[in-house]
């Protein structure tokens, strides 16, 4: 609650007069479209009138030219207002205790292969997709975060049907831990079964008995490998904020480790950060949520290196 606080403030200071300046910059869009649309109006009406071939043909060229202009000034809008805001945030959660430098690449993403060796879902998936890549260090830790939308082939309709769509984080732990856990949601564990059951083909079990925590473990459903030592992994602290983030936010986390390797995936239904040139993006809700998500992301990381 208190670093809740904390960002508000800086919130108030720093990326409110950025999301001022990207609203004017938004409203003169707007202007700039509905003077358009007044103008392309103007025009279809008087190809009607004039119903003249090579009057037609004469001003296809500036419509043309004015709808490409004008789906550029929207792309580049969108383009810039989230990495402006994404980095003044990630400035803020920079100055965090034991936190490296954290880097931003919009374009970039989580590899394919990352997001399926992590165990936690199986589909051949055609349809991946990724963006704003983040990296860093916390402690010894090295770790990267992007926001995914996985889909796979419905067996059903023949359409896509969501894998994943959220923020899918990797971190990898320096020295070597022995044992193997993967975490499911537990009110739709069911859509999981054949990540599940591959699991316990390399002959995990089910060890929600190992856990103490009554509200973790009524919101996760927890797989382990034999002689694995399942609280030195999730710590009490940690079964704690992972049932306390679910219940408060309503969203799916899933978590897997594996020696050296920590993977967790939050759904998001959302693009994060994602701007809407119709109405106002001044809202301190927009940058919550991701803020919240990514500090959630940190603390698992920081409490597994401060354990380990």
């Amino acid at each position: 609650m208190k670093q809740l606080d904390e960002f508000r403030i800086f919130y108030n200071k720093t990326i409110h007069p950025e999301l001022l300046r990207m609203e004017r910059l938004r409203l003169r869009l707007i202007r700039l479209l509905f003077f358009s649309s007044i103008m392309l109006i103007g025009i279809i009406i008087l190809e009607i009138y004039l119903q003249l071939l090579i009057i037609t043909l004469f001003l296809s060229i500036p419509i043309a030219s004015l709808i490409v202009y004008l789906g550029y000034r929207v792309r580049k809008f969108k383009r810039t207002f989230k990495p402006n805001v994404m980095n003044l945030i990630l400035a803020f959660i920079d100055d965090g205790l034991n936190r490296g430098s954290l880097t931003y690449q919009q374009n970039e993403s989580i590899s394919r292969e990352m997001f399926f060796e992590s165990g936690l879902f199986v589909s051949k998936a055609p349809f991946f997709k990724g963006e704003d890549f983040i990296s860093g260090m916390v402690g010894e830790m090295e770790f990267e975060l992007s926001e995914l939308d996985v889909r796979h082939v419905s067996p059903v309709s023949n359409k896509l049907d969501q894998v994943f769509k959220g923020v899918f984080l990797h971190a990898f732990f320096p020295e070597e831990t022995e044992g193997e856990i993967k975490i499911w949601p537990r009110d739709r564990f069911h859509h999981y079964s054949r990540a599940v059951k591959a699991f316990t083909w390399q002959e995990a079990i089910n060890v929600d008995y190992e856990v103490m925590n009554d509200w973790f473990r009524s919101q996760f459903v927890t797989y382990a490998l034999p002689d694995t030592h399942v609280i030195g992994i999730l710590s009490d602290p940690m079964q704690e904020a992972l049932a306390n983030y679910v219940y408060e936010t309503g969203k799916e986390l899933f978590m897997a480790f594996s020696d050296q390797d920590i993977y967790v995936a939050v759904s998001e239904e959302k693009d994060i950060l994602e701007p809407n040139v119709l109405r106002s993006n001044l809202s301190f809700d927009l940058v919550r949520e991701f803020f919240e998500d990514v500090q959630l992301l940190l603390r698992i990381i920081e409490d597994f290196d401060r354990t380990h």
